[in-house]
């Protein structure tokens, strides 16, 4: 499995939800919950178009490919929290980020990854679409 499947990523702490504007935090959280649920659709929903995922190995993958992963058999994230949050609003973009510990199962085996990560998202026609996102591997 690519490791973007993994990230994106990010935990709705209430500290996120209150930093954030309330269309914006619910988006990241709709986006949070698909990815712990495996919810294709809803991750769908909330990707561009042209979204783009830069990997912890330097692969890039886009939206089809990021997509695909939540399909396979077995495959869970587990929810997790954001700890040294980043959070730049302007206007229609931001970067919401942070460290993870990320663990997740793929073909029976458990998985754990401690993880950089950052979104970038876009007010699009009124609605917040994750555009793209990088994850880097902390030693």
């Amino acid at each position: 499995m690519r490791l973007a499947t993994l990230l994106l990523v990010l935990s709705a702490s209430p500290a996120l939800a209150a930093e954030l504007p309330p269309d914006l935090a619910q988006a990241v959280a709709d986006y949070d919950r698909a990815q712990f649920d495996n919810d294709v659709a809803t991750l769908s929903r909330l990707v561009d178009e042209d979204y783009l995922l830069v990997n912890s190995n330097a692969s890039v993958e886009d939206k089809r490919q990021f997509l695909a992963d939540f399909h396979l058999p077995g495959f869970k994230i587990e929810p997790y929290t954001i700890e040294q949050p980043v959070r730049k609003v302007w206007g229609d973009g931001a970067v919401i980020g942070g460290l993870v510990n990320l663990h997740w199962t793929q073909d029976g085996k458990q998985h754990t990854r401690r993880l950089r990560v950052a979104y970038v998202w876009a007010k699009r026609d009124g609605r917040w679409l994750a555009t793209y996102a990088q994850v880097t591997r902390i030693p």
